[in-house]
């Protein structure tokens, strides 16, 4: 499976990494809303929910919350991140691998993981057709916390990404490690959008 994949993306390096990161961010949507926010429902009558048991996720599916999750990861993520990865390959040569590390790790953190976090909430609210006040007020609300919960996970993650991992293979590792991410991410976009709602 690894060496296909391989071959896919040693072919087309761009489409295979957006659809992947596509698909990733859809299934991060899925778990936020199927294993998160679902098991937070108060269902209020224990014979409702006896009855409804089989369907009541599917019911409560929101696709177009999935699809937007999906065309952000496919359409901006994937792309970016792939150009951004082997920009900072080719542009942080310090003088020694270790010098190169702290300096890729220190312009990814500082520089591009508040400006793609914000891009997330931001391109989240424009597929979803939300007022320019809406996505201002997510950004308060939503971008403070996501920001240092990056900074709790993604340093590590990517000191070892930069280290162990070839370029080709860097943003399959991010994907990978995303998949929680993703699932934080859309959690807490829906969370701040229905809280301004319901102000």
């Amino acid at each position: 499976m690894l060496g296909f994949y391989t071959r896919i993306l040693s072919n087309y390096p761009i489409a295979t990494q957006a659809g992947t990161t596509g698909m990733l961010f859809g299934t991060g949507d899925l778990i936020a809303q199927f294993l998160i926010e679902h098991q937070n429902k108060v269902v209020v009558s224990h014979d409702r929910l006896k009855s409804t048991d089989t369907s009541i996720g599917m019911q409560s599916w929101d696709k177009a919350r999935t699809a937007r999750m999906m065309l952000f990861g496919t359409c901006f993520a994937g792309p970016v991140l792939h150009q951004w990865y082997k920009f900072l390959d080719k542009t942080i040569r310090l003088s020694t691998p270790v010098q190169s590390l702290l300096g890729r790790v220190a312009v990814d953190q500082i520089f591009f993981a508040p400006c793609f976090i914000a891009s997330f909430f931001v391109g989240q609210g424009l597929l979803a057709d939300e007022g320019q006040q809406v996505i201002l007020n997510k950004l308060k609300k939503g971008y403070p916390e996501a920001l240092k919960s990056n900074y709790m996970v993604w340093p590590a993650v990517q000191c070892l990404n930069f280290w162990l991992v070839p370029l080709q293979h860097r943003l399959m590792v991010v994907n990978t490690f995303a998949l929680g991410w993703n699932t934080y991410l859309s959690h807490v976009n829906q969370t701040t959008r229905s809280s301004i709602h319901n102000e």
